[in-house]
């Protein structure tokens, strides 16, 4: 967990992140030791037409105008065909899961249920059935984002089965493992909290299954191959510890399609997580703008973030200004006024300054999302940071570890130290010395961190500390001393990131069997 400098840690609100609405891929080695199954071509009648092809490298762009007008001609000459609906309705997905904007909610839903009934009375085949599959899951996802959690439930299971049906029935159309493979991994790694909800709505799956089925799509050549590729190395970056993998595809594809503003939101997200501050910064400078792209307001979130790790709170302000300006949606407008309020304070503005960014944070609006949760924990226990770990915590997030560490050496803890600093400081050591590859050291401060947390005590430093040193002994091929660990991080009580430490240390308990 990534507390100040994270990205979109809860399982479904991670997998829309990373999908920007079933979007997206270069080749990335499956997890299962095995090769993949090969399939058959997919036949030219199975395929997007042309025009929808050209379309949906538009909307892989983030480039929806010019996508919505090459589609145009195909939609009013054939309004029951297959290819140039879907790509329509990745086209209104993408833009309702980014811009988030509720007063065109109604619109864009009204659409995949327009594109459903067309599709209707379509012929049957392939095309139609995954079609149909994929905006019945659209649907569900939007409906879900806001809050009309039935009617979301009922449309995701509806098209969860769908695409079972799909792969049971067109097993060769590779297309359909990828969502349905993504469909499965976001089930099954669930933390068993969720299982009750499972079971209402009865679905179950397995991540090893759902990680074969985007292998063998990822592996396979399709109008949707790309995508596939970039979800099965993002997964493996967030949650099995790959990130090469995830940089070295996201790297080449940035640099092949310098005006795809998706890969460039990507590469700058995954250097971020990886704590490459100055190599997301340049990306973020370099990122293609113009009128034809859509807004995506998260950018100047996440570029908030990263100038704050360096400490250039003035910049981070205005970033993170406009982020609340521009973007129509309710997730991370906690996380940004807690942003606000980091700027202000360590960049000595007045009081009043940081009282306002303070308050805001306790305006009305979700905390689900991770990050709005661990700035409404803070503002609801009302206890001071400590200036000197949250500078050192801020520098680590944006890999500067070694001011991390220079930082730290001013931390003297007095008998007024507060239990939560006291756990934190050799914490934060850890991950310094992780990030320099020092990994003794390292080790040592995950311990002591520990060691003083107790079983009991109600932050994430000791859980998260717990599952790096799985991570670690798992590198080292210590599996007995890996699985020790991911299960005390299992065994924790609630803390802020507790939902994404049990998804990932489960993950890894799995990987080990």
């Amino acid at each position: 967990m990534r507390g100040f400098g994270g990205q979109p840690a809860s399982r479904w609100r991670g997998l829309l992140g990373v999908a920007v609405g079933a979007l997206i891929s270069s080749f990335a080695t499956p997890p299962q030791t095995a090769a993949p199954e090969t399939v058959a071509p997919i036949p030219t009648a199975e395929q997007l037409t042309a025009s929808s092809r050209r379309a949906y490298a538009e909307v892989l762009k983030l480039r929806l105008g010019p996508a919505r007008e090459l589609l145009r001609p195909a939609l009013a000459g054939s309004p029951a065909a297959p290819a140039p609906i879907l790509v329509a309705d990745c086209a209104d997905f993408v833009e309702l899961i980014i811009a988030q904007d509720a007063s065109r909610y109604d619109a864009l839903t009204a659409s995949q249920e327009a594109h459903l009934a067309a599709l209707d009375r379509a012929p049957a085949s392939v095309l139609r059935d995954y079609a149909r599959a994929e905006i019945t899951l659209h649907l569900g996802l939007s409906q879900l984002l806001f809050k009309h959690l039935v009617m979301g439930g009922y449309h995701l299971r509806s098209g969860y089965h769908q695409m079972q049906d799909v792969v049971k029935h067109y097993p060769s159309f590779v297309p359909a493992r990828k969502t349905l493979g993504i469909c499965e991994f976001a089930v099954g790694s669930l933390p068993e909290g969720y299982h009750w909800l499972l079971r209402l709505l009865g679905l179950t799956a397995n991540v090893d299954t759902g990680l074969k089925n985007l292998a063998l799509a990822a592996s396979q050549p399709s109008d949707f191959q790309i995508e596939s590729q970039l979800y099965l190395t993002l997964i493996r970056e967030g949650y099995y510890k790959k990130p090469d993998e995830a940089l070295h595809l996201i790297e080449r594809l940035s640099a092949q399609q310098p005006d795809n503003l998706l890969f460039t939101y990507l590469l700058i997200s995954v250097n971020k997580r990886q704590h490459r501050g100055d190599a997301a910064l340049a990306a973020y400078r370099a990122r293609p703008t113009g009128s034809g792209y859509l807004p995506v307001p998260y950018l100047h979130h996440m570029a908030a973030d990263l100038l704050l790790f360096r400490g250039d709170y003035a910049a981070s302000e205005h970033e993170n200004l406009a982020f609340l300006r521009e973007f129509m949606g309710q997730h991370y407008r906690k996380d940004a006024a807690f942003k606000l309020y980091l700027a202000a304070w360590l960049g000595g503005q007045p009081p009043a300054a940081m009282a306002r960014y303070r308050a805001q944070i306790n305006q009305p609006g979700p905390s689900d999302v991770e990050e709005d949760n661990y700035a409404q924990h803070y503002y609801e226990e009302a206890k001071a940071l400590d200036p000197i770990l949250t500078r050192a915590r801020l520098q680590s997030d944006g890999g500067y570890n070694q001011e991390a560490l220079a930082t730290l050496r001013g931390f003297h803890a007095t008998a007024t130290t507060l239990w939560r600093d006291r756990i934190e400081e050799p914490y934060r050591r850890a991950r310094a010395y992780q990030g320099l590859g020092r990994l003794d050291s390292a080790w040592f401060y995950f311990e002591r961190t520990q060691t003083i947390s107790g079983p009991k005590a109600p932050y994430y430093f000791a859980p998260q500390a717990a599952l790096q040193q799985g991570y670690l002994a798992q590198e080292a091929g210590k599996k007995v001393q890996a699985r020790f660990y991911f299960e005390k991080a299992l065994h924790y009580p609630w803390h802020e990131y507790k939902n994404s430490t049990d998804a990932k240390a489960t993950l890894a308990l799995r990987e080990l069997k």
